[in-house]
């Protein structure tokens, strides 16, 4: 067992240090930057099938992923991938067509549970777990024919493990490279499922966020990504962190190719409550909301109090500001600040809800679980060669320690919050401005890894979306040298049409999204 880790790290010091760019072959060339349209129009018209498409993917997984740059950023590949592609295949030709994901490859963050493969959040202690069933949103998007190619590596515990850390590191994948600058952070924790999409592993990716695992990646990554509505999506099957302010959602290269993916995942899960408030909310297809013109007469909110963080950030947001005014939209500068309260008291909701809800996971394991709760977790993290190697687990320690969700300080916190960030934040900002939407910049370009002092995050504008549970969507809006950098429009609760009307309208408009060329470092 020792030995096999030792292993392992010499691997990935191996592929850290591996610098070469990919080279391109006329077989897989024609995947780069293609649509989720696109391939069902090469399905239809016979250039490609569904089986060639699956396996150019799983080629290019294995000179950009693997080999090449080896961005590190998948865990486990499908070995099942083309055999349901086949399957896949004989139905589309007999017309049995599923819908527009039929045939689509995706890759899963791997928190998110298949039935199949092993879920492992990135830690040794599930290396070998594989659920008894697929996740809710697993089971959806199977049903509307899309293949789930491989599982993606991520900040390990989705980012809630250490006080500090890479992002996109986990014991079981190492780091996650930045496929635009290869020394380059790609943010978390939705890390692999970010650099992949970016690097055209598969048309789509699904990662989750709490606070910033979505759209922090697809900033990093020069990608579209949602976060909807908690509740939009069912959490079942999900590793949490909590269950208030949780939630899946897709990423992508473009705006249609998220509003496709996510109506195939809505829907009310009897598991997860917060669905219920779904009911009559949700919609099945979410690309009928793109609009070319859809920034038209919509009244938007500058938070400038989101700004200066970063100069060069600031001067692409003033250019933002430009076009969305050139297409008929109305911008407002806006001073208001989240309350500071609102941080402290999500920290403690989070603390309180990922004892219980990881210990709820462990406990859906059944037999096969190797840990229950999280003192044996910790135990287990104390004797193993890798997992404390380079960060701590300050943050378990910290959950651990909590009590029930009873707790008088739990009840408070929670209510503190979603005050101060819906009654007082979003629904308030928006009714008092008569605003449709809010915008700031979705963060920083993506600084250098760092496995020893970590992070090096400086600015940027999830928290107030992410703490009230309420809709955000990232666009790239530009580039800062190689680095791509985004910018975030959000909303009230069930806005997710709107935010993609606005993020379509600006995408197409602007067009800044270009794919990395692995760039070895800057």
């Amino acid at each position: 067992m020792q030995a096999s880790f030792l292993l392992r790290v010499l691997v990935f010091i191996s592929l850290i240090s591996c610098t070469s760019v990919p080279q391109k072959t006329e077989d897989t060339a024609y995947l780069e930057e293609i649509s989720i349209r696109q391939l069902q129009q090469g399905y239809t018209n016979g250039t490609f099938t569904i089986s060639k498409v699956v396996g150019d993917y799983l080629s290019r997984i294995t000179s950009i992923d693997k080999n090449g740059p080896a961005i590190n950023s998948i865990i486990y590949i499908n070995p099942q991938a083309l055999e349901e592609a086949k399957a896949l295949e004989r139905e589309w030709k007999e017309g049995k067509i599923r819908g527009p994901l039929h045939g689509i490859p995706v890759i899963l963050k791997d928190n998110i549970n298949t039935g199949d493969m092993p879920t492992t959040a990135g830690a040794v202690v599930l290396r070998n777990s594989i659920p008894a069933k697929d996740s809710y949103i697993t089971k959806k998007l199977r049903e509307a024919g899309a293949i789930i190619i491989a599982k993606a590596n991520l900040s390990e515990w989705a980012n809630f493990r250490a006080d500090m850390s890479s992002s996109g590191w986990s014991a079981v994948g190492g780091q996650t490279k930045n496929p635009y600058v290869l020394d380059r952070n790609p943010c978390g924790s939705s890390s692999g499922s970010g650099a992949s999409i970016a690097a055209n592993l598969a048309a789509f990716a699904i990662g989750t966020e709490t606070n910033g695992s979505i759209v922090c990646p697809s900033n990093n990554n020069g990608l579209v990504g949602l976060k909807p509505t908690v509740g939009l999506l069912s959490r079942t099957g999900i590793i949490p962190i909590s269950f208030t302010q949780d939630t899946p959602g897709p990423m992508a290269r473009n705006v249609e190719d998220v509003a496709i993916s996510l109506g195939a995942m809505v829907g009310i899960d009897s598991l997860d409550s917060k669905t219920v408030a779904s009911s009559g909310k949700y919609h099945n297809d979410y690309s009928i909301f793109l609009k070319p013109d859809g920034l038209k007469g919509k009244r938007i909110g500058l938070l400038k109090t989101s700004m200066g963080f970063h100069a060069r950030v600031d001067s692409l947001m003033k250019q933002t500001v430009a076009d969305l005014r050139k297409q008929g939209a109305e911008v407002i500068e806006l001073d208001f600040s989240m309350e500071r309260s609102a941080n402290g008291a999500s920290f403690q909701v989070m603390l309180y809800e990922y004892k219980d809800g990881l210990e709820k996971y462990f406990g859906s394991l059944g037999d096969k679980a190797p840990v229950k709760t999280m003192q044996e977790l910790m135990e287990f993290n104390k004797k193993d060669s890798i997992e404390l190697r380079y960060f701590d687990q300050r943050l378990l320690e910290m959950a651990a320690s909590k009590g029930d969700l009873n707790s008088k300080e739990y009840q408070e916190s929670l209510i503190a919050m979603l005050k101060a960030t819906r009654e007082n934040g979003i629904d308030k900002v928006l009714t008092e401005n008569k605003l449709d939407a809010l915008m700031a910049p979705t963060g920083s370009p993506a600084w250098k890894t760092d496995l020893i002092n970590g992070d090096h995050y400086i600015g940027g504008s999830s928290s107030l979306a992410a703490i009230s549970g309420y809709p955000a969507i990232t666009v790239p809006m530009g580039f800062i040298d190689e680095l791509p950098v985004g910018v975030s429009f959000f909303s009230t609760a069930w806005s997710e049409p709107l935010l993609l009307e606005i993020a379509y309208a600006y995408e197409q408009s602007t067009k800044h999204r270009k794919a990395p060329k692995f760039i070895p470092s800057n």
